[in-house]
Parts: C-alpha cells; sequence; structure tokens
C-alpha cells in the first residue's frame, strides 16, 4: 500500500508539472448563419493577446463566393472578432470551407452552421484538418455522435476541471467512496449544465470560471490537512464537497456549450449526448490516473517524505495563480 501512495504521489507531480504550462482550453469560433438559400452571416472569433495581437488563422470560403458587407473586428475579453455577410451562387451546400494557419497553429475551432430550417451542423476543425464539407440538414445519429465527440474533448482539454477531480482522487479513500463522490459530482454539474443551456439560469461566465480555479485551491488545501493528520470536510463528506462544487462547474461546461450552440430541432440530444461525452472524458481520466499510479508504485521509487505533500501544493498553486489570473481579467473585461 505505502508502494502505491508513493506512485500516486510521484504521477500526480508529474501532472502537475505538465498543468503548469496549461491555460484554459481556448478554440476558434466560426459561426454560418444562413439568411436565405445563397446568404450568410459569418461571425469569426480567434484567441488573441491583448488589444492587437491576434492569431493568424483565417477563413478561406469558395473562390466564387463574395462579401456583400466588409468585416467589422474587435479585440474584446482576450479574443478578436469578426463579422459580415457572405454570398454565394447556390449556396454552402456541399462546399468545403478552410481554415488557413491551422496546421501550424496551437489552436482548433468550433464551427457552427445555423441553416434557416432551423437546423445546424457543428463540427471541431483540428491542425490535422482544417477543412470542413458544408453539409444538408443533419440526422439524429449525427447530432449524437457529434455532441457526444465534443463531450469527451471538452472535458479532456478542460484542465482546471481535470485537476479539481483529482484533487477529489488525493482526499477520498476506499473504492466505495470514489465512486459517490464522481457520481455526486456527476449529478451535480448535468443539473447546472441544463438548467444554464436551457436558459433557466443565467449566470455570468468570468466570475463563475475564477469561483472554479478557487474550488480546486480549497480541495488542495483539504489534501494538506488529511496529510497532517486533520482530515477536513472533504475527507469527512467527499459527497457533499463534490455536489456543492459540481453544480458551480456545471456552469463551466454550459459556458462552453453556449458557445458550440445547440440545433433547434434536437436541443434534449444534443445536450444529453454533450454531457455522456464530458462522463465518458472523465472516466477515461479517473480510469488513467488509476493505472498510472499502479504502473509508478510498481516502479518501487523511494520518495523523500515531504513529497507527501507536493501534489498539494503543485495543485493548489497552479489554481491559486488561476484565480488571480481569471480575476484581473474581470477587471480589465
Amino acid at each position: 500500500m505505502r508502494h502505491l501512495l508513493r506512485g500516486i504521489i510521484g504521477l500526480c507531480v508529474l501532472l502537475g508539472a505538465f498543468a503548469t504550462g496549461a491555460d484554459e482550453f481556448r478554440p476558434g469560433y466560426l459561426e454560418l448563419r444562413q439568411r436565405d438559400a445563397e446568404t450568410y452571416d459569418v461571425f469569426w472569433k480567434v484567441p488573441a493577446q491583448g488589444e492587437n495581437l491576434r492569431l493568424g488563422i483565417y477563413v478561406v470560403f469558395p473562390a466564387d463566393a463574395v462579401n456583400l458587407s466588409e468585416p467589422r473586428g474587435a479585440f474584446h475579453a482576450g479574443a478578436y472578432s469578426e463579422r459580415w455577410q457572405l454570398k454565394r451562387p447556390g449556396g454552402l451546400i456541399g462546399q468545403t470551407v478552410r481554415i488557413d494557419g491551422l496546421p501550424s497553429g496551437i489552436t482548433d475551432v468550433l464551427v457552427r452552421v445555423e441553416r434557416f430550417d432551423g437546423t445546424a451542423q457543428v463540427t471541431r476543425l483540428l491542425p490535422s484538418n482544417p477543412a470542413f464539407v458544408v453539409e444538408a440538414s443533419a440526422g439524429a445519429w449525427e447530432v449524437a455522435r457529434t455532441y457526444l465527440v465534443l463531450g469527451v474533448q471538452h472535458i479532456l482539454l478542460g484542465v482546471d476541471h481535470l485537476l479539481f477531480v483529482l484533487a477529489l482522487l488525493l482526499v477520498v479513500k476506499g473504492a466505495g467512496r470514489v465512486v459517490a463522490t464522481v457520481t455526486a459530482f456527476t449529478i451535480a454539474h448535468s443539473i447546472t449544465l441544463a438548467a444554464a443551456t436551457l436558459g433557466l439560469v443565467r449566470v455570468p461566465g468570468p466570475p463563475v470560471e475564477a469561483v472554479i480555479a478557487l474550488s480546486i485551491v480549497f480541495v488542495a488545501a483539504e489534501i494538506v490537512h488529511g496529510v497532517r493528520g486533520r482530515p477536513g470536510l472533504t475527507a469527512r463528506w467527499p459527497w457533499v464537497v463534490a455536489f456543492t462544487f459540481g453544480l458551480l462547474h456545471g456552469f463551466g461546461f454550459a459556458g462552453a456549450l453556449s458557445e458550440i450552440g445547440l440545433p433547434q430541432n434536437a436541443i434534449p440530444l444534443a445536450l444529453f449526448f454533450f454531457n455522456v461525452g464530458v462522463e465518458l472524458g472523465q472516466l477515461l481520466f479517473v480510469g488513467a490516473f488509476a493505472l498510472g499510479g499502479v504502473l509508478v508504485a510498481r516502479a518501487h521509487i523511494v520518495w523523500p517524505r515531504w513529497m507527501e505533500l507536493a501534489p498539494a501544493y503543485a495543485i493548489g498553486s497552479i489554481a491559486m495563480f488561476w484565480v488571480m489570473q481569471r480575476v484581473a481579467a474581470l477587471g480589465g473585461s
């Protein structure tokens, strides 16, 4: 058991070192809203630094598409966005739209095409596949598959959410208690994800992101209490803490989903499969962490005693940096 504990500690330190250089996932975003058979409103947003430096990725439409209005651009809240109107004879159905600069870039691009019949096409463009074909109305299977994949990708790229789950795993002891804790977290963020996405509850995103980071600091402090022989609230009632903060994290998931958008003709289906995707990604992380802990433990590395506190301080320091960063962003927004 002691070797397993040491292995988990070592794995945590490695994960903490990885997360130090990570920031919240900030993809580009392209929205095409169809006005008639040939005309589209275009909204294009890319990550930016400061007020005059944007990521160098650009949308490329078919050669016979023409702009009916000049793009109007502005920097705001860490992004540069443009709006304009586009027309192509025969429309864009069946046509390829490409993102230039993405293969050498450091971000992905979320794409939403809203047709005038109320249906929508949603996809994610990767550096390895920077183009997509505008499709006709999607069926239920396409909607389910798309939002399932988006949910998995969101949780696995959402370092702050994973760091919170990691901190919980370091506090909670016993397989049964771990299952109960993860289940409470799942139920809680599913509730607020649905409520916020459906417009039943409205909470501003930036303050939520700051408090999510603060929730990680809280659980990191609970790890320290446990190592020093003073189990805190999380160790005694982990499902209560997981449920309470899970409600908060659900608003964070909803913020990401609001950027992607939901197909108006299949909102329940898309919301359900996005949530299933989030849970699958979370289970993959928990399973990978447990497996990694066992493998590192089998290496029988002898760690100094002070290393028992290293994961807590690594997690807490990263999260506190995020708190200060996000609070500072509030003042500039």
